[in-house]
């Protein structure tokens, strides 16, 4: 009996100093984030994982002193809005948002928890914050909105390729920049004596058709504007360029090194890491009202030889010269 009454004491204290271990690794998280993307989880997306980075240089530790609850919207819109309730309901500390759909969505499901956006398109005109200058709510972050870059853009092509004179533009539409980005396009372009054929894609099952309607129109050249659509089936847009020999651009690093022929726009992995600084300022008790939006500082022109060799195009030395990447 004496026996049998150690062994239930030493059981007991056990799953007591079990209950305490957890406890105390559970009261080292203090604080909670929830991210919405409109991504996948693997392979996990450099801006997230650049978001990430950012928050350890800070001292922020995933399992240590914070937990973040990741949603993925794989590219689908009406994943949004459910998700973005899903984490209001797990009472976050700070919402994280990656595009302007995921912040609207977030913003319509709480207007209590602060959001930070890592980078999305016109956040004033999608009614989202005040001002840059001044939110006055409880959103900010990062905006990729930059339109006199629409006009760079197609002024490069026309650098690299001179005698272009049709140009797709492939853009989802919905919530964000993608209205004035063509806007402007289509401005740049009139000033250029460029013929702009605009093609409005909603679903991934399009993508065959618009490809067949550049190339009936002779295309030679596609602009592909970014979003959290157009960035999920990325792969497949530019290997349907490619397949139909057709020079792509796309409007960050990312669309070049995952073989886009030209990419020109804001480094998205400095305005992640950048918007760590916000989620840590926000924990540490900073209104979102109180932090300007802030828009790109960094820039990059990249250009691909690898797609280049495979279209058959030569890329200009004085194209080439201006190139802050060249992916050989």
């Amino acid at each position: 009996m004496k026996l049998r009454s150690v062994i239930s004491l030493l059981l007991v204290s056990i799953l007591l100093a079990m209950v305490h271990l957890a406890e105390a690794q559970q009261a080292k998280i203090i604080s909670r984030i929830g991210l919405l993307s409109g991504s996948r989880p693997s392979p996990m997306p450099t801006n997230i994982e650049a978001l990430r980075q950012g928050l350890r240089e800070l001292g922020y530790v995933e399992g240590q002193n914070i937990s973040v609850e990741y949603r993925w919207a794989e590219g689908k819109d009406d994943r949004y809005a459910p998700m973005a309730a899903e984490i209001v309901k797990l009472n976050v500390d700070v919402i994280v948002t990656q595009g302007t759909q995921a912040t609207v969505a977030a913003k319509q499901a709480t207007n209590i928890i602060p959001i930070v956006v890592g980078a999305a398109g016109d956040l004033v005109g999608e009614g989202l914050v005040a001002s840059l200058a001044q939110p006055g709510g409880s959103v900010t972050g990062f905006t990729n909105v930059q339109p006199d870059l629409s006009a760079k853009r197609l002024q490069l092509l026309r650098e690299a390729f001179p005698k272009i004179s049709r140009v797709a533009v492939l853009y989802h539409g919905g919530p964000g920049g993608d209205q004035e980005e063509l806007r402007e396009t289509q401005s740049a372009a009139k000033k250029l004596g460029v013929q702009i054929q605009a093609l409005h894609v909603l679903e991934p099952e399009q993508f065959q058709g618009v490809f067949a309607a550049m190339t009936k129109n002779q295309a030679q050249a596609l602009i592909i504007f970014s979003g959290q659509f157009t960035g999920f089936h990325r792969p497949v847009l530019l290997e349907l360029a490619v397949k139909n020999r057709i020079p792509a651009m796309g409007d960050s690093p990312l669309w070049s090194a995952a073989g886009g022929l030209i990419s020109y726009g804001a480094d998205t992995l400095d305005q992640y890491r950048r918007a760590a600084t916000y989620v840590d300022k926000i924990l540490k008790g900073t209104k979102p009202a109180d932090l300007p939006v802030q828009q790109p500082m960094k820039f990059e022109l990249v250009i691909n030889l690898k797609t280049a060799k495979q279209l058959g195009v030569t890329v200009p030395p004085s194209v080439l010269a201006r190139a802050d990447r060249i992916i050989r």
